[in-house]
């Protein structure tokens, strides 16, 4: 894949130059601007969006010294361009009294940032990419990338989480069964640091809407536990008819299964059985 297809028009000029210096292994984002002024000319001055803009200037440095870009690099830099955009329009909307050149800075960074993400967005569009693919999907609602993504997924191509837990939540409106599958694939692949407890709603969902009321209580109680969030205990043992004993039973399978997903254990874990048997009758 081409470099011009991922460094934006701020130094697109540099990019044949950069590739004959090396690389520079400096992580200091002051240092990599004063070394390599082309990757921050675009971007304010002052500290506001301090990590969006850090997040960017790295991308862009790792980037300057990549020949061949792979489309999840691509897709990391797209994101780190939104956030960064993201930050930086409700920056400038902020009036600073005593230099008002900081706003102007902003505002100017504001447009000269839109203007790259459309770009790249532009010049990504038609990939086939995964990554891409999968960006333009999510973002843009694009049915042939959508397409990329789904048959990529039933091919069993896919090993990336957040991609197929928005696969298993797409499932989740009308195929159940299959949202099912995948989100346990999701939790096959968890530990505390990439796991988002919202997927354990997106799978008692499923569950309810297959009718197993226990599961759809255990995932419940597990995302509580995990994010603190309050909840009608009147309505959880609804679920379940009121039985408090079937309750107490069920929240300390909740604590366990919390205890797998965090020390990246479910796959191994005695507690997956329990969400592969099969659904009961309507």
């Amino acid at each position: 894949m081409n470099k011009n297809f991922v460094i934006i028009t701020s130094f697109i000029s540099f990019i044949a130059f950069s590739s004959l210096l090396g690389c520079d292994n400096q992580r200091d984002t002051g240092s990599i601007c004063k070394k390599n002024p082309e990757l921050c000319s675009d971007l304010h001055a002052d500290s506001w969006c301090r990590y969006e803009k850090a997040d960017l200037i790295r991308k862009r440095f790792k980037l300057k010294f990549t020949e061949s870009p792979t489309g999840k690099e691509i897709y990391q830099h797209l994101l780190n361009l939104e956030k960064y955009n993201q930050c930086i329009e409700l920056a400038a909307g902020v009036q600073h009294i005593l230099h008002p050149e900081r706003t102007n800075d902003r505002l100017r960074a504001f447009g000269l940032s839109a203007q790259s993400l459309s770009q790249m967005q532009d010049t990504t569009k038609e990939s086939k990419d995964l990554y891409l693919a999968f960006y333009h999907w999510t973002r843009f609602s694009d049915l042939d990338a959508e397409k990329i993504v789904l048959t990529a997924q039933s091919a069993d191509q896919i090993d990336d989480i957040v991609i197929l837990s928005h696969i298993a939540s797409y499932y989740q409106k009308f195929d159940a069964i299959r949202a099912i599958s995948i989100y346990l694939e999701v939790l096959d692949m968890s530990n505390e640091d990439n796991f988002n407890p919202d997927w354990l709603l997106g799978l008692a969902n499923s569950y309810q809407r297959l009718n197993d009321f226990e599961l759809t209580y255990l995932l419940s109680r597990a995302n509580v536990l995990m994010t603190d969030q309050k909840v009608s205990e009147d309505k959880m043992l609804a679920l379940i008819a009121g039985d408090a004993e079937l309750s107490r039973y069920l929240d300390k399978q909740a604590d366990e299964l919390v205890d797998v997903i965090e020390a990246g254990d479910f796959k191994q874990s005695a507690i997956k059985a329990i969400f592969e048997r099969e659904a009961p009758s309507k």
